[in-house]
């Protein structure tokens, strides 16, 4: 029994030894979104800097870390911050911060933060992004999917009250981007080698249900937040419901070049242009 408890001492000691504080700050930014059709319309977004994105921050941890966590509001309206099953929510006074520290320990572990206030009108406006602490920190890729419906994003961004039962979404990204602009974006579009594991994290953030499907390969389900049970599924085609996060691993078993999409066709379209939306290419060589 005493050998046991030294060792079980070493291995604690062992694993807070690698652990860090990660400091990181997040500025809340209210910006205008232009679309892959030039439209434009109010968004709302989590960034490194004062300057309005699109697309949210990425956190990366390792197992083991804490993480610092300032959250400005740069917006004229009062805001909330979450991290999902971590923290409870706090608010933001316009102009004001908070600060948290909030401990991760499980890896191939994903979560979404976002502004959890009035009844996810602020979240449907943009605010919502990833958490993830990888297994393994090579062949890594983030798919951030949201949808909007162009003649509510005014009121979402301002916080008011819309009616979710006739919510009909026109426009479809990921990490703030549609098809074929994805395909810029180095995280997103998986590029990679025949045998080579590739890992790719989706957190849905957005307000309607998804189906992700892979023409050419299956992947296998590693981490799910909806249901423990479907880790080790392999298929082609994930759905993924609001404010869930799926990890998915894959290993290509021939070269070329595979689009990967949204299932339900109505997302694969921007301002009624196909294909646009939720459309990018896996490329392996």
């Amino acid at each position: 029994m005493l050998r046991a408890t030294i060792a079980l001492i070493v291995l604690c000691t062992s694993f807070l030894s690698n652990a860090e504080t990660v400091h990181h700050k997040l500025h809340l930014n209210a910006g205008v979104y232009t679309a892959v059709d030039t439209t434009t319309f109010p968004m709302a977004s989590f960034n490194w800097t004062t300057t309005f994105e699109a697309q949210n921050a990425r956190i990366t941890l390792e197992s083991g870390d804490s993480l610092s966590l300032t959250i400005v509001n740069n917006d004229s309206i009062k805001h909330g911050f979450k991290i999902k099953d971590k923290t409870s929510g706090e608010e933001i006074a316009p102009g004001d911060s908070i600060h948290l520290t909030v401990f991760f320990d499980q890896e191939d572990y994903a979560t979404i933060y976002y502004d959890h206030l009035n009844n996810s009108s602020f979240r449907a406006a943009g605010l919502g992004g990833i958490i993830h602490v990888p297994s393994n920190p090579e062949g890594l890729f983030y798919w951030n999917i949201k949808d909007f419906q162009k003649n509510w994003a005014s009121q979402l961004v301002s916080g008011e009250s819309v009616n979710w039962m006739t919510y009909y979404p026109d426009y479809f990204t990921i990490n703030g981007r549609s098809n074929p602009h994805i395909n810029q974006d180095s995280m997103a579009r998986v590029v990679g080698s025949v045998g080579e594991t590739i890992t790719i994290v989706i957190a849905n953030t957005g307000s309607s249900v998804h189906s992700i499907h892979f023409h050419g390969y299956h992947a296998e389900i590693t981490y799910s937040s909806l249901n423990s049970a479907h880790i080790g599924r392999s298929k082609d085609t994930f759905p993924i419901k609001s404010m869930e996060t799926l990890i998915l691993e894959m290993v290509p078993d021939k070269p070329g070049e595979y689009p990967v999409h949204d299932h339900n066709l109505s997302a694969v379209s921007a301002g009624g242009i196909y294909p646009n939306g939720m459309f990018l290419t896996m490329l392996i060589q």
